[in-house]
């Protein structure tokens, strides 16, 4: 899921210093994401599957 800047979802914000989809504005760079699981009911059981740890 490589991602080049002009595939920049800038309306999905991410804070997450550590993913490698998080551009220094914070937002994700990722050209889709999936948000997990099918059956969370609110913000707490919702995970982004799309993370990936930001290489140094």
């Amino acid at each position: 899921m490589r991602a080049n800047k002009k595939d920049r979802i800038s309306r999905v914000k991410c804070v997450v210093d550590s993913c490698e989809y998080n551009e220094q504005a914070n937002y994700c760079i990722a050209s889709k994401i999936e948000i997990q699981p099918p059956d969370a009911r609110d913000t707490e059981e919702t995970d982004c599957a799309t993370f990936s740890p930001r290489h140094s």
